[in-house]
């Protein structure tokens, strides 16, 4: 027996032991030539990764056994599964961010260039006809547009001081030429211009002109720069929110999560799905957007039915230069009871003398007729910016509809990486939970924040969102409300700063019907979504989203619509530029 007895000592190795458990691969394994060869591709210096396993004291994150990792490599391991996490997050968003850029430069383009096909047609028109006449006073003219960009763009002045200032203008130039035979001093003008601007005056020189053009114009504008500025909001807020500022916890989470499994010395063994969610579900509770996104969404697309429906942009752009020219003909038609009442309240000038008084102009200046009519449904082309505002709001509604849910499901997105997770078909096989090899048991937690207090790999402040999380939400919220109210027609820029003048909440306030004061209604319920995209080569014309464009004044002609070919429009209106010439 004593002979026998080295002989078993030296085969005692060989016999096979237990099965592997979890952490038994370290013993199994430990050389860390699969980790060398991994952090290497990496560009970590080998000589900060040892061939074999040592000791794991010195870890503060991953489990303090046999281990391929020095306090450095752990160091540089948790900046990189950092960086790894932001970087998914951020790639996940990207589409969002891209979409809401994209469709904010195009409805931006498209208003942009109605506005100014606006100003330039009614400048051609006007040049064709009559010549030297018009360019003579066309700075008014110039002057109106040159105001409703910087309202667009830059927020200015209301709108309804820069109408109110136009057509006194307008009233400044043209009733001394319905009187040659008067010379009108400077305080008379003013006078003029006091008149035309009270509102309790019963002048009303344009007739019902300026209130049709104020109300049209007005909540067309307030509504289109809302929404393009709820884009923008949107756009900035996503791109900021993508930006995970990562916790304490969750840096460390997100090291056991991927970072530990190259320090155990196996590299190759993934982290097990649920492991994951617990750990992207607990990182994401305090910077998502929910529920004011789906509230955002909301409003966009309310605002948009609006802007291709009753308060068409298109329509308010293209008709500016008709109701211009329907209140020249008002004043014409009307000239002596406008001038009886002028005088009565400002006082008769005094007569010129027929050598210097202005000669009336040429018959061949004012006689010229071009006939200026909105182009027909099937011969409008599309704008510049490749399409008309139908199809935009179509192509926003389906690129919105994929992502109303993007914030609840970022971090499936997230495990859905190679790098953070298993694949969900070998859910069934051994993954990494951790610690080791093994099944992940916890139980995945979703859903709110109050939730995630019982996740089990981090520990989430119950105190609410950050100060960053929360500004960005209020900053959604107000866009929201923006846009809201601009569907209403409210413009609640104008009516912040009466609350800062005033301290009166009153605003202004567009009603959907020529009747200003209505009260606004509130909104229908949504309408189906088509299920193709609007037609651009049919016999209908590109787009069909003007078929509201003819229907806003109906009130007051009868039901017949009223556009840019109004018959009397051009019947008459050549008589009065007449008035507009050499004074």
């Amino acid at each position: 027996m004593s002979v026998l007895r080295p002989l078993l000592l030296l085969l005692l190795p060989l016999c096979p032991g237990p099965g592997p458990g979890p952490g038994s691969e370290a013993k199994v394994a430990r050389t860390c030539a699969e980790t060398r060869q991994v952090l290497g591709a990496r560009g970590y210096s080998l000589n900060l990764i040892p061939p074999n396993m040592i000791s794991g004291e010195h870890l503060q994150i991953c489990p303090q056994e046999y281990t391929c990792c020095s306090s450095e490599t752990e160091q540089k391991l948790i900046s990189d599964t950092e960086a790894t996490f932001q970087g998914l997050v951020e790639d996940s968003g990207s589409f969002l961010v891209h979409t809401l850029a994209a469709r904010h430069r195009k409805f931006n383009e498209f208003f942009r260039e109605m506005l100014s096909v606006s100003h330039q047609s009614l400048a051609q028109f006007f040049s064709h006809s009559y010549g030297r006449l018009y360019s003579q006073h066309a700075l008014i003219f110039n002057s109106l547009f040159s105001r409703l960009w910087d309202y667009y763009e830059k927020s200015g002045e209301g709108l309804d001081d820069t109408l109110a200032d136009f057509w006194a203008q307008l009233l400044e130039r043209a009733f001394p030429l319905l009187h040659p035979q008067y010379s009108f001093p400077p305080d008379f003008l003013l006078c003029l211009t006091r008149l035309t601007s009270t509102t309790e005056s019963s002048l009303q020189p344009f007739g019902d002109s300026p209130r049709r053009l104020r109300l049209q114009i007005t909540r067309a504008l307030v509504a289109a720069r809302a929404f393009v500025q709820g884009l923008e909001t949107g756009k900035n807020v996503v791109d900021e929110a993508l930006k995970v500022q990562v916790s304490g916890d969750c840096r460390k989470a997100l090291m056991r999560l991927i970072g530990c499994p190259l320090c155990r010395g196996v590299p190759s063994l993934m982290p097990c799905r649920g492991f994951c969610l617990n750990v992207a579900n607990g990182c994401l509770s305090n910077r998502g957007l929910e529920p004011d996104w789906g509230s955002y969404l909301d409003g966009l697309l309310f605002l948009a039915d609006k802007l291709q429906g009753p308060f068409s942009f298109e329509l308010a752009a293209e008709s500016i230069g008709v109701k211009i020219s329907e209140g020249l003909m008002y004043l014409q038609e009307n000239s002596v009871r406008v001038s009886a009442k002028v005088f009565k309240e400002c006082g008769t000038p005094h007569l010129v003398s027929a050598r210097n008084r202005r000669a009336p102009a040429p018959l061949e200046e004012t006689g010229r007729q071009w006939p200026w009519r909105a182009a027909p449904e099937e011969e409008r082309p599309t704008t510049a910016a490749g399409t008309n505002l139908h199809r935009l709001v179509w192509e926003l509604r389906e690129r919105l509809s994929r992502v109303r849910g993007f914030w609840v499901g970022l971090p499936l997105t997230v495990c859905g990486d190679s790098r953070m997770a298993a694949d969900i078909s070998q859910e069934a096989a051994p993954c990494w939970t951790g610690t080791g090899r093994g099944r992940y048991q916890l139980p995945v937690v979703v859903g709110s924040r109050t939730e995630q207090t019982h996740n089990p790999e981090l520990g989430v402040d119950t105190s609410g969102p950050d100060v960053p999380t929360r500004r960005r939400r209020l900053l959604l919220r107000s866009a929201t409300a923006r846009m809201r109210a601009a569907a209403l027609g409210q413009d609640l820029d104008m009516q912040d700063a009466e609350e800062d003048a005033s301290g009166s909440g009153g605003g202004h306030q567009y009603a959907d019907d020529w009747k200003a004061g209505a009260a606004p209604v509130a909104p229908a319920a949504w309408p189906p979504r088509p299920h193709h995209p609007p037609r651009r080569d049919s016999s209908g014309g590109r787009g069909r989203g003007g078929g509201a464009r003819y229907n806003q004044d109906r009130s007051r002609n009868g039901g017949m619509p009223v556009g840019l070919h109004t018959p009397p429009v051009l019947i008459l209106f050549p008589s009065v530029l007449a008035m507009l010439g050499p004074r």
